[in-house]
């Protein structure tokens, strides 16, 4: 019986294993393709086929309907021959750091599960182009991970590969899974200290198998950043729905906007640093970089502190919230406030006698903008007077609340004292605060 079917579906599958391949007759219409295994969530009597397009689709089970294997399924995984390439020596030399990202992974059409890749043969066997770019030799993968269930320690094991790998090498690929590449893009950045080499993470919003996978272009245009004269962090991933063109947008001033689309990273409050085409074509939007310096090395600076709270106030809201996670243990706070940075001030839940008391016992609260764009500013209203003066509360300036939230762990890692937080957060460490929001950057 295979396993997560229905008992009607497996009568139909008598006979017939996952990776089987096989012709599906339903009325008039014929499905061909590989048996898949189904998802834990998905619907007992949808039958998962994989198309020879590489799409996956689900036939309903329905009486009358007819199901014939085709092919036998081979006993064990195919292992595909890789054509040996010769590197070039002569090429930029470019290492590549692997976190379990889709984009460096292959499909396995028998089983439909997905494999890391490992070896550069293997990458290169998918895209080629990538051999007349750069000398790709080192290739390690510190953790292989969704990045939903990426933490702060995750961070630091990517921090100290990555240092190790900058110092011998022109420039850095992180592949990484898209949901929280903008919170590791934000802790790189404050991590590797003295960095003027480029750290290029990378990503796809479509899986490889997908015919409108975006890992392909996005990964050249990464390595052409990696060799190029930009020497920060930043996040390489397409710039428009077509395969026309990449941003490279600084670690701390990127967001992934959209759940599915293309080009769902998008810098903010300020242009991102560079347009890249594939074909190696760059042109530079913003001249507020750093740039290459090979002659410095980099550390890996990693202390963190991860009782940090990142909390969103809203209509309604009640400041006991902060209560709980001060009993947790809780040592820092980033609170998105409305507008300028609003919280409830003289509503019945006021959230300003809580705030005032954290930061009475030592504890610092940052205020980051929840409408994203844009800056705090401590002077223009009266709520905003009376949260700044009475509470001490630090203005996040234009950090995005990712941002700030990384920030103030990785400061807090550093020091508890408060005074010492504030300077350092009003500072601009890794370009993650601007003197002015450039008014062309919006929505961009």
């Amino acid at each position: 019986m295979l396993e997560n079917y229905s008992k009607q579906v497996n009568r139909l599958l008598k006979n017939i294993k996952i990776g089987d391949r096989v012709l599906v007759k339903k009325g008039k219409k014929n499905y061909e393709g590989f048996l898949m295994p189904r998802a834990d969530t998905g619907d007992k009597d949808s039958i998962v086929i994989k198309l020879d397009s590489g799409y996956n689709i689900g036939v309903k089970y329905e009486r009358g309907m007819k199901i014939k294997k085709l092919k036998r399924a081979p006993k064990k995984t195919v292992e595909v021959e890789y054509k040996k390439i010769k590197f070039d020596p002569n090429k930029p030399r470019v290492a590549m750091v692997t976190t379990g990202g889709t984009i460096a992974s292959r499909v396995d059409y028998r089983t439909g599960g997905v494999h890391a890749l490992e070896k550069p043969e293997e990458l290169l066997a998918n895209i080629p182009e990538l051999k007349d770019i750069a000398y790709l030799k080192d290739v390690s993968s510190p953790l292989k991970k969704m990045s939903e269930d990426i933490d702060y320690k995750d961070w630091q094991k990517i921090a100290k590969e990555v240092a190790k790998q900058v110092n011998k090498n022109k420039g850095v690929i992180v592949t990484h899974g898209t949901d929280t590449m903008h919170f590791t893009s934000a802790a790189l950045s404050f991590m590797l200290k003295n960095l003027y080499k480029p750290v290029v993470i990378v990503g796809s919003q479509r899986s490889p198998d997908r015919g409108s996978s975006d890992s392909f272009m996005n990964l050249i245009c990464a390595v052409r950043i990696a060799t190029s004269n930009i020497g920060e962090v930043g996040i390489c991933m397409h710039g428009s729905t077509d395969d026309h063109y990449c941003y490279f947008m600084r670690g701390t001033k990127v967001r992934k906007m959209h759940t599915t689309r293309r080009d769902a990273f998008r810098s903010i409050n300020e242009m991102p640093l560079a347009r890249i085409f594939p074909d190696g074509k760059t042109d530079i939007l913003n001249k507020r970089y750093k740039k290459r310096d090979d002659s410095k090395g980099v550390v890996a600076d990693i202390k963190f502190e991860p009782k940090v709270a990142l909390l969103k106030v809203y209509p309604n809201s009640d400041p006991e919230i902060l209560n709980f996670f001060i009993k947790k243990g809780y040592r820092g706070f980033v609170i998105e406030g409305t507008g300028m940075g609003h919280v409830p001030t003289s509503a019945k839940k006021s959230w300003i006698p809580p705030i005032k008391k954290i930061t009475k016992d030592g504890i610092p609260v940052v205020i980051a903008p929840q409408t994203i764009y844009g800056r705090i500013n401590p002077r223009v209203y009266t709520n905003l007077r009376i949260l700044f003066n009475e509470t001490k509360a630090i203005p996040g300036e234009d950090m995005l609340p990712e941002t700030a939230y990384v920030k103030l762990g990785w400061v807090l890692g550093h020091t508890k004292n408060l005074e010492k937080v504030r300077e350092l957060m009003l500072t601009n460490i890794a370009g993650e605060i601007a003197e002015r929001s450039e008014i062309d950057a919006f929505l961009v």
